[in-house]
This record gives structure tokens, sequence and C-alpha cells, in this order.
């Protein structure tokens, strides 16, 4: 790129749309983030309205277009990170049927037990590299296919947010391979629709987007959303990957051994691999990722919502105090939790208030505190949110180094990235040093390499080592990692000792009551 050229990444999350533009060696030049609401109309549902989604993004790239043309900038590419499972019916009319179905759906929840346990649902996880699970577009498919069938028989074309995105701008449903491995409808070794599956489903290839690379670039946007956006009509868009493969690729982890860590609204950690590599015991994901390699790891759904979660319906005065003194709340609330020793002073939390996925993949999964006291506060609390949180991620980490082997290098991103106080934890947790870039929005920064390298203005995805620069570095306190570890055992045995609890209780969230009694 030339000294006034710049790429524009926009990563479309499950809570809000970041769109970063990058000058050159990834200096950020303007950004724009703008939040949309997750709906939850029925116990299980979770939904968007896509069509606002379309409209955050382009009021998104409108935004950063001005500011870069007020700093003398041209934007060169645009390159699209999306999150991952997402599932939209659009009819002959290419008009949604459906809102958009998010990954913390669990709708599907008995179909995927029925995928689990009578349609041989783990050799489709090991031809697919999907878990079964509700998060998946194969079990939604299946739930609409056995209790919508109205809506399943009248859908033209399932696709995703982002496969929604681009029909709207291009006028194509395309489906890069790296979103495309996440639905469970994809064959690793052949990186085409897996016939088995959509026999199983009652479902033609034709219903699914077209497979393309993720370097996949498009010219000719509809004219009409060029001009809303400000940029010119022949702007090259590049497709683009999902959300967790661009982390990696955002702070440089994609080589045997580096690990990113990822905390935003989920959670998750991934390495890269040469081969697909999927797990016996059906602990971890494998996916395609950009330039002939594969992404092995595990996604939490108990991320930052948790914190989120924990402001708004306990931290009032949190708020307040934060409103007059002009401060985040998140900020003070951290601020509180430092005050508090590792462990919490014997409060833990197992943070599984969406259920979970990796490793346990338990859609019925149930937030739990353990251990409370009258001796603890509000503080106890908050920590023990940040700490159940990453332990959640330890279990995901404790399955990954079984498969690939220990980690050489963990690197953090995400919005967590932000807080020193959650990066030390981390850093305890997983004993090991742990880096942290200076840009926090690494699905952003890896949707901007992907787009230059789409383009061709990168000769190899790994220049994007020059991108990264480190601006934290934290050492594990070993002390406090023995405490963790400690408090993981407990974790995994507290898990095993309420999974039918959890079963029992998540029933009655759904029925309102316990049914059959117990002896």
């Amino acid at each position: 790129m030339q000294q006034n050229e710049a790429v524009l990444g926009l990563d479309i999350g499950t809570t809000s749309l970041k769109a970063v533009l990058f000058g050159q060696r990834g200096r950020v030049v303007a950004s724009s983030t703008i939040e949309y609401p997750l709906t939850h109309p029925k116990p299980d549902y979770a939904e968007q309205d896509p069509e606002h989604i379309l409209q955050v993004l382009i009021e998104s790239v409108r935004r950063v277009q001005k500011e870069s043309k007020a700093k003398g900038y041209t934007i060169k590419s645009i390159g699209f990170s999306t999150a991952m499972h997402s599932l939209i019916a659009m009819d002959a009319q290419d008009i949604p049927l459906t809102p958009v179905i998010v990954w913390t759906d669990n709708r599907s929840i008995k179909q995927a037990d029925k995928l689990k346990n009578e349609l041989g649902g783990h050799e489709i996880y090991r031809r697919t590299g999907t878990p079964i699970h509700p998060m998946s577009p194969l079990a939604k498919i299946l739930w609409m296919k056995e209790e919508d069938p109205g809506t399943f028989s009248r859908t033209r074309m399932f696709a995703g947010i982002k496969e929604f995105v681009l029909h709207r701008l291009f006028g194509k449903y395309l489906s890069d391979y790296s979103i495309a491995s996440g639905t469970g409808l994809m064959r690793l070794e052949t990186l085409d629709w897996d016939q088995e599956v959509l026999e199983l489903l009652g479902i033609s290839r034709e219903q699914l987007p077209e497979l393309v690379p993720t370097t996949q670039v498009l010219t000719g946007i509809k004219a009409s959303y060029a001009v809303e956006m400000g940029i010119p009509a022949d702007i090259p868009f590049v497709v683009g990957s999902a959300d967790g493969a661009l982390a990696n690729l955002g702070v440089a982890a994609t080589s045997a051994g580096e690990v990113a860590v990822t905390i935003g609204t989920s959670g998750a950690i991934r390495t890269v691999t040469d081969k697909p590599v999927t797990d016996e015991k059906g602990r971890t994901f494998c996916y395609a990722f950009p330039d002939d390699k594969w992404i092995v790891g595990g996604p939490t759904n108990n991320g930052g919502i948790m914190l989120r979660w924990l402001r708004d319906q306990f931290a009032t005065p949190e708020i307040e105090v934060a409103r007059k003194l002009g401060i985040d709340p998140y900020d003070l609330m951290i601020k509180y939790a430092e005050k508090v020793p590792a462990g919490s002073e014997g409060l833990l939390f197992l943070p599984f208030l969406t259920g979970e996925r990796a490793p346990y993949w338990n859609a019925n999964a149930r937030g739990t505190f353990f251990g409370i006291s009258l001796r603890h506060q509000r503080e106890h609390f908050i920590r023990a949110v940040l700490e159940g949180v990453v332990l959640g991620l330890f279990s995901v980490g404790v399955a990954l180094r079984d498969m690939t082997g220990p980690a050489k290098e963990i690197i953090a991103s995400g919005g967590f990235a932000r807080s020193p106080v959650w990066r030390q934890i981390l850093s305890d947790v997983m004993g090991k040093e742990l880096l942290v870039p200076e840009v926090a929005d690494a699905s952003a920064m890896g949707a901007a390499v992907l787009a230059l390298y789409a383009i061709g203005d990168m000769d190899s995805l790994a220049e994007s080592r020059s991108w990264v620069r480190i601006s934290h570095r934290h050492e594990p306190d070993l002390k406090n990692s023995e405490v963790y570890l400690q408090l993981y055992y407990m974790y995994e045995r507290l898990y095993s000792k309420l999974k039918d609890e959890f079963d029992i209780m998540a029933e009655f969230q759904r029925s309102g009551g316990f049914g059959t009694e117990r002896d």
C-alpha cells in the first residue's frame, strides 16, 4: 500500500459491528463500533434482524469512509470477518422467512441430541469438523424441518448473515470455506457440501450458497449501496473468513504451537495446523483456514457477555458512580475485582448462562456460583465471573493440548484484552507468558490482511507479522497459577456432578415445571 492508502476490515460480530481502517504496517487510521440488539422472544431463542445489521454495516462504512477522506486516505479494499453458525431462511423472492438465528440459539437441542444418539452425529463431526450442538446450522435446519415445516418447505436458500449481506450488496449467495466449515454441512477433505448430510436433512445443494475461497474478490457493488456508503462502485471487496480464523491471522498466530485466545462476547482458543485434525472425544472443532491450512480449537459460549450480564443485572451502583466520574462502568467493576485475591476467597463461578460449547457441547449447562458465604461481597462476585470465564477457556486449552501439543506462545485479543486485571488472570490460569498486541480488534485486522493478500498487495499471509506490535506482556504469578489449577480441578468435578441436574433445571426453565417426580 502507498502512504495515503488504507484497507478496511469489517467484523460482523454477535452484538456489534466493528469497522477498522488500517494504513501502512497495520496502523489504525479510523474505526467505528455500532452495537445491535440480540433478542430472546422465547426460551432458548436468540435472534437478530438481518436488515438492521445490513444498515449498521452501511453506516459503519460511511462513517469510516468519511473519516478516511478527511485524513487524506483512500480505501483500497474491504474485507469481511463474520461470527459463525448463523442461519436465515430465504424465500424464492430473497425475502427472509426468519430472523438471523445466531449461534447462542438453543431451540434445536432435541435435534442435536437426535443427531448425536440416532443419526451418526460423531461420524458427521469427524467428516465436517463441526461438533454436534444446537449452535450449528445442521441442527437448526433439522429443527426447522421437524418443528416448522411450513417455513422449511418455503425456503429457497439457507444462508448465514454474511451470505445475506453479500447477496444484498452483490446479488450472489456465497459462502467461504471457513464459514461453511462451521455449518456441519461441508466435508473437510473435499471442501464441498456433504451429500450424506444433505440427504439426511432433505435439502439440495441448490438451497445452499456457492462455496468460494476466503480470498474471493468481488467488484461491482450495487450502485445504491455504494452511494449510501460513500465509496466508489468499483472498490474490491474480499469475501473473507470466520472471525476466529481471522483473529489468529490478526495476531499472527499462524504456526504450530502459536495459540490465540480471544474473549469478546464469547471466547475461544485456537491454533493452526497443516492438515485437518478432529478429536476422538469430539471436544474441539476443525475449520478451514486461509491459505490451505486448518484451525483447531474450541469456542466457549460465555465470554464478555457474562460481565455484561453482571453489569446490567447487579451493577446499578457502579453504573451510577461511573457516570458521575465519566468512566466506563466495566473499568470500575474490574477495579473492585482487583482488590480480591486469586480464587475469590473460595467463590467459584461456572459461567454457563447460555449453555456451553467446547469442551462439553452441552446446551443444558447452567450458570452456578459455588461456595458463597457471608464474607463474599460484590467485588468477589465480579472477580469470580472474570475467573470463571478464563477457567472455561482453560478447559478447552487442555483438550487442545492433548491434540496438538503444548502451547509455545499465547497471544490474546478481544475486548477483554483492554483489561490488565483480566489479562493477568488469563496468564496466571494458563501458567504461561501472555502477549497482547496493540490492536485489540484482531478479527478486523485479520480481515484487512486477508483483503490485501487477496488483491495481491501482500505476497504472503506471513507478512501480517509486521503488523503485530506487542503492547503488553504478562508473566504468570506461579502462586496464583497453583490456586487456579486447584480451582480448575474443582470446576471439572462440579460440572461432572451437576450434569444431570443441569438437564433437569433446563427442562424446568423451558416448560415451567419439573415433570415426573424423582426418587
